[in-house]
């Protein structure tokens, strides 16, 4: 199993257990904060129950993502479903929103009418500090264990949780005001539960929706994959290197310099190494590699030259006039030319190859300049570009 794949199955473990501890727990709160909100007349821990009620309602989309996000990829899915993961932070984001404008108008009717807000019971107060202690509590727990596997969804879920303790502190300060004979604090904790709420989601809907626009990874993470790819022997350089993010991995593609006298299999074998210790990071869902001979964001284009047929045809029948036989013709296509590599059938080919006159052979393939010849069974002939 490699690291991405064990990281995304931890990761799901992980999701599984820290979420039914979650919809455990916020059953009890719910029905405890929206029971007694009713009976003591508050407002405020009414409004925190109808948020745990989101997070209980967010707790079942986070599960459902969850499972699908680990479906392995498909015809329809090629990369895989990592990006259900993102979607449901998306819609946690505008259910976070949602929730917190309806407290928020609740809130303002509320003072909008204050005459008809009759007196809070003290056992509010006692729930708001119950959901309080046990809303830090899971908090510290999902974080610790979302971090642990490096899941944005479920390090958003832990930051739900936060924010309903802090909810949950506001109300118990406006709990405390009201008790005191200053009702106005009620629906005002109210308000500000309701706008800390919907602040959540925006910023989980809107880092959601950027990930779903390709966002890529820091520069950080991004320095740490380039340096992976650097240290792969036979890369000379790494250049266009992209990721952008899918769930809470990343794809990766990366054009990689080598020697462009090496073989194509040595090049692939060097590529296979280089995409082989890009996914020994456990972010990395898959990689690209690009072979290049040069780097092709600073040098011309080498698809005006003429193709391999052409070139190797042209070449032999020339030298078979001269009883010239060739074995083999290796190519490299760089921006200073085509190089023509050319082995002999036999030794006394190397000999009748004296015959030949190579300024003519030059303009034959098209040629400009002679670079480099020798006189022996192998023989380079350097061109280049055909204007």
């Amino acid at each position: 199993m490699s690291p991405s794949a064990a990281a995304l199955s931890d990761k799901q473990q992980v999701a599984r257990k820290t979420t039914f501890v979650s919809v455990g727990l916020n059953s009890v709160l719910v029905v405890l904060q929206i029971a007694i909100g009713v009976i003591a007349h508050s407002q405020a821990l009414i409004a925190d129950g109808v948020h745990s009620l989101s997070d209980l309602v967010s707790d079942f989309v986070v599960l459902i993502a969850n499972r699908h996000s680990g479906a392995k990829p498909d015809a329809d899915h090629n990369y895989g479903h990592s990006r259900y993961e993102t979607v449901a932070s998306l819609f946690l984001g505008a259910l976070l929103i949602a929730v917190g404008v309806g407290m928020l108008a609740r809130a303002g009717e509320r003072l909008a009418n204050l005459g008809d807000i009759p007196p809070v019971h003290a056992s509010a107060l006692a729930v708001a500090v119950l959901v309080l202690v046990s809303k830090e509590a899971l908090f510290r727990y999902m974080l610790r264990e979302a971090q642990r596997v490096r899941s944005a969804m479920l390090i958003a879920n832990a930051w739900h949780a936060r924010s309903d303790a802090a909810s949950s502190l506001v109300v118990a300060l406006g709990i405390i005001g009201s008790l005191a004979g200053v009702r106005l604090l009620d629906p005002i904790a109210a308000a500000i539960v309701g706008f800390m709420v919907a602040r959540m989601g925006w910023v989980f809907g809107w880092d959601a929706l950027q990930d779903l626009s390709d966002r890529a990874l820091d520069e950080s993470a991004a320095a740490d994959l380039r340096k992976l790819l650097t240290q792969t022997p036979g890369v000379l350089d790494v250049h266009e290197m992209r990721t952008r993010k899918t769930g809470d991995l990343a794809l990766v593609d990366a054009h990689i310099l080598v020697d462009p006298f090496i073989s194509v299999s040595e090049g692939h074998f060097i590529a296979e190494m280089a995409r082989t210790r890009l996914l020994t990071d456990a972010r990395v869902l898959d990689a690209l590699i690009h072979v290049d001979p040069e780097d092709d964001m600073h040098v011309r284009s080498v698809s005006n030259l003429p193709p391999r047929d052409e070139v190797a045809s042209a070449l032999r029948e020339a030298l078979a006039a001269h009883d010239v036989h060739v074995e083999a013709v290796t190519l490299h296509y760089l921006s200073t030319g085509l190089e023509i590599q050319f082995a002999l059938a036999a030794r006394d080919d190397a000999r009748r190859l004296a015959d030949v006159d190579m300024e003519a052979l030059r303009r034959k393939l098209g040629a400009s300049r002679l670079e480099a010849l020798q006189m022996t069974a192998d023989a380079r002939l350097t061109t280049v570009p055909r204007e």
